[in-house]
C-alpha cells in the first residue's frame, strides 16, 4: 500500500494538488496562526473617509459622555448595559461627525489660525480667574478635571472652530423667504374679537322636587355611577433600597464626612439674574438708564443699546465671582430687584443694570441635613444589598414558603389590605403601599390578574430615574390574592341622596343649555345678539381680543379654538365649567409687522433657525453617506464591556 502511495506521489496530478494545498495553507492557515499568536493590529474603531477613529479616542469620549449622564441623573445613577451601549453609540456618532466635517473643511482649504484659537480659549468663562481674566492655573485645573491635556484641548478647539466656520456657512443658506415669514407672523399674531352672552349654571332655577319614580329611573339608567368596583384583599411584600435602609445604621462620623464633601450643595452664595447694558459713553449710559426707568422692557432696551452702540448682556443666576469687575459686582448685589440704579463705571466702561431675580444665599448646618444624609447613605449601602436579598427571597418562595414565613431580617415591607384596581380602599383613600409609583402600579396590576390562592412570585421592577429611564437599583414585590369582592350595582336606598343630587344637577344643566340654545337659534335666524339677549333677560359682554395660543383674561378658554374657525358675524355656543357661552365673532385683527418689529423679528429668527437645522442635518447626512464610515463592531463592543 505504501509503495502504491509513493508511486502516486511521484505523478504530476498529485504534485499539483499538493502545491495547491500548500498554497492554501500559506494564504489562510499561516495567517490565522500569526493572528492567533500575535493578535490583530487593528486599533481603529471606525474609518471615515481616510481618517481613523482610534479606540483610546472613543474610550475618552465615552467616559466623558457617561460622566455627563451621571451628573444629570444624580449620585445614585447606575448605568445599565443598554444605557452604556447607547452612550457609546452616541459618542462614536459624534466622533464620526467631527471626522466627516474635519475632512470636508480640509478639502475646502479652511484653516484656523493660532490667534483665533487663543482668542476663543481666553473667552471661555470657565478659564477665568477671580479678576475676570484668563488664568492659566484655572485653565490647567479645568483641563485636568476633564481628563485633558493642553495639546488635546487645543486640537479639539481647532476642530471645533473649523466645524463652526463650515457649519455657519452652510446654515447661512437656511434663510426663510419673506412671504413665509409674513404668513407665519400673520397666522400667529392674528387676534379675534367677539361679543358673548353667558348663561350661568348658577342662574338656573331649581326644578320641582323629583318623584321617587323619576329618581329610580335615573338610578337604573346610570348604573356606572352607582356601582361598587371590584375589590381584592391582598397580601404582599416589597423589597427595595428604601425598605432595606430602614435597618441600616449609619455612624455619625460617616455623616460628618459626607456633609463635608457636600459643602457646595448645602452652602451656596447669593445669586442674581441681571440684564446689563455696557457702553463707553457716560451720556449714552445716562440716557439708557432713563429710558429703562420709564418701563421699557428688555427687548426694547436691547434695540436701544444697539442704536447707541452699546452691548446688551444677560447674566442668569450669577454669583459675585462671575462679574468681571468687583465694582460692578458690589453695585449689582446692592441694587434693589426690578430697579435701575445710576450707571456704574469701571475699567470696562459704563454699565446700566437691572436685577431681574434674586436667589438668596443658603446655609444648611449639619443638624439641618443630618437625617437626610442618614437616609441617603443608608440607601446607598442598601443598593448594594438588594440583589442578594432578592435571591434569598426568591429561594424561600421557590421552596414553598408563604409570605408570612419569609425571614424578618431581609428588609421586607409587608402590606395587607383591600383595594380596587385604582389602588383605593373601600373608604376612597389611597391604599398605603410603601413603594415608588412604578412598583405600586405594577403590584396592583399583578394582583388584579391573579386568582385567589395563586402562589406568590418575586417580580422585579427596574429603578426609574429622570425621563423614565432605568436608573439605580431595582425593586421587587411578591403578592397573593386572599379574596375577591365582585363589582355590584349599589342598592337604590343606599344611594338615594346621591341620585337626587345628580338628577337635580342634570335638570339645571339641561335648563341652562336650553336657554343658551334658544339665544343661539335666534342669532342664527338673523336676530342681533343684543336683542336675543334682552329677550332672554341676559346681557352682552364685549370679550377682549385673543390670540390662537392661549385665552386672555376674560376670554373663556373653550371659545378660543371655535373663534378661529368662524367668519365675522357667525355665532357659536360652547360649554364652560360655569355655564354656556353664546358668542358672535365681531372682528378679525390682522397684525402689522411694522408696528411690531420685535415680534416679526422673533418669527423670522425662529424660522431661520429651523431651516438652518434642516439644512445642517441634510448636509451632514450627505457628507456622512459620501464618507461611508466603516465601524469595527468588535472594538465598539469592547468599550462597554465591564
Amino acid at each position: 500500500m505504501l509503495t502504491t502511495l509513493r508511486g502516486y506521489i511521484n505523478t504530476w496530478p498529485v504534485r499539483i494538488l499538493f502545491l495547491l494545498l500548500v498554497g492554501s495553507f500559506a494564504l489562510w492557515g499561516v495567517a490565522d496562526v500569526v493572528r492567533t499568536a500575535f493578535g490583530s493590529s487593528e486599533t481603529a474603531v471606525a474609518t471615515v473617509g481616510g481618517q481613523t477613529i482610534e479606540l483610546p479616542d472613543l474610550q475618552a469620549a465615552y467616559q466623558q459622555q457617561l460622566a455627563q449622564v451621571g451628573r444629570m441623573f444624580g449620585a445614585n445613577f447606575s448605568p445599565t448595559p443598554d444605557i452604556k451601549r447607547s452612550v457609546a453609540d452616541q459618542a462614536l456618532e459624534r466622533l464620526i461627525t467631527q471626522a466627516v466635517l474635519r475632512g470636508q473643511a480640509r478639502r475646502m482649504g479652511l484653516a484656523v489660525t493660532d490667534d483665533a484659537i487663543r482668542t476663543a480659549t481666553f473667552a471661555i468663562p470657565a478659564f477665568r480667574g477671580a479678576n475676570g481674566q484668563f488664568d492659566r492655573t484655572t485653565f490647567q485645573t479645568v483641563l485636568q478635571n476633564n481628563g485633558l491635556d493642553e495639546g488635546r484641548f487645543l486640537a479639539l478647539m481647532r476642530d471645533e472652530l473649523l466645524q463652526r466656520e463650515l457649519i455657519g456657512a452652510i446654515r447661512a443658506g437656511g434663510s426663510a423667504p419673506e412671504t413665509l415669514v409674513q404668513s407665519i407672523f400673520a397666522f400667529q399674531q392674528e387676534k379675534r374679537v367677539a361679543d358673548a352672552v353667558v348663561v350661568a349654571f348658577s342662574s338656573a332655577e331649581a326644578p320641582p322636587a323629583p318623584t321617587d319614580a323619576q329618581l329610580d329611573r335615573w338610578w337604573a339608567n346610570h348604573p356606572e355611577d352607582y356601582s361598587r368596583p371590584e375589590y381584592r384583599k391582598i397580601k404582599a411584600v416589597i423589597l427595595s433600597a428604601q425598605t432595606i435602609a430602614r435597618s441600616i445604621e449609619v455612624p455619625d462620623d460617616a455623616l460628618h464626612t459626607a456633609y463635608d464633601q457636600r459643602q457646595a450643595l448645602y452652602n451656596q452664595a447669593e445669586k442674581r439674574s441681571v440684564e446689563v447694558l455696557l457702553t463707553s459713553d457716560e451720556a449714552h449710559a445716562d440716557a439708557l438708564a432713563a429710558q429703562w426707568r420709564t418701563g421699557a422692557d428688555w427687548a426694547q432696551m436691547q434695540k436701544a443699546a444697539s442704536d447707541a452702540g452699546a452691548t446688551a448682556v444677560e447674566l442668569p443666576d450669577a454669583d459675585r465671582a462671575e462679574f468681571p469687575d468687583p465694582t460692578l459686582a458690589e453695585a449689582v448685589f446692592a441694587a434693589a430687584p426690578d430697579s435701575v440704579p445710576p450707571p456704574i463705571h469701571d475699567q470696562l466702561g459704563w454699565h446700566v443694570v437691572k436685577v431681574t431675580a434674586v436667589v438668596p444665599a443658603r446655609h444648611q448646618s449639619f443638624e439641618d441635613v443630618k437625617e437626610q444624609l442618614r437616609q441617603q447613605l443608608a440607601e446607598q449601602q442598601a443598593a448594594d444589598q438588594v440583589y442578594d436579598r432578592a435571591n434569598k427571597v426568591e429561594d424561600a418562595l421557590g421552596s414553598g414558603e408563604g409570605l408570612d414565613s419569609l425571614p424578618a431580617d431581609l428588609g421586607l415591607a409587608a402590606v395587607t389590605g383591600t383595594l380596587n384596581a385604582e389602588g383605593e380602599t373601600p373608604d376612597g383613600l389611597q391604599a398605603p403601599i410603601p413603594a415608588p409609583p412604578a412598583v405600586r402600579n405594577a403590584l396592583i396590576a399583578a394582583a388584579f390578574h391573579m386568582k385567589v390562592g395563586d402562589p406568590a412570585h418575586l417580580t422585579e421592577v427596574p429603578g426609574e430615574g429622570a425621563g423614565g429611564q432605568a436608573s439605580g437599583p431595582a425593586s421587587y414585590y411578591a403578592v397573593t390574592v386572599e379574596s375577591i369582592t365582585p363589582p355590584a350595582h349599589e342598592p337604590y336606598d343606599q344611594v338615594k341622596e346621591r341620585v337626587r343630587a345628580d338628577w337635580t344637577r342634570n335638570a339645571m344643566h339641561h335648563e341652562t343649555e336650553t336657554q343658551a340654545a334658544s339665544v343661539l337659534a335666534a342669532v342664527k335666524d338673523g336676530q342681533p345678539l343684543a336683542d336675543a339677549a334682552i329677550a332672554a333677560k341676559l346681557s352682552v359682554e364685549h370679550l377682549p381680543p385673543t390670540g390662537r395660543q392661549t385665552a386672555v383674561p376674560g376670554m373663556p378658554a373653550q371659545l378660543v379654538q371655535p373663534l378661529f374657525g368662524m367668519k365675522p358675524g357667525e355665532a357659536t355656543m360652547v360649554e364652560t365649567p360655569d355655564g354656556f357661552v353664546v358668542a358672535v365673532l365681531t372682528q378679525i385683527q390682522t397684525p402689522d409687522a411694522k408696528s411690531d418689529p420685535i415680534g416679526f423679528g422673533q418669527v423670522r429668527l425662529t424660522l431661520d433657525r429651523s431651516l438652518g437645522d434642516d439644512v445642517e442635518a441634510t448636509y451632514l447626512s450627505a457628507l456622512r453617506s459620501r464618507s461611508n464610515p466603516r465601524i469595527n463592531q468588535a472594538l465598539l463592543n469592547s468599550v462597554v464591556q465591564p
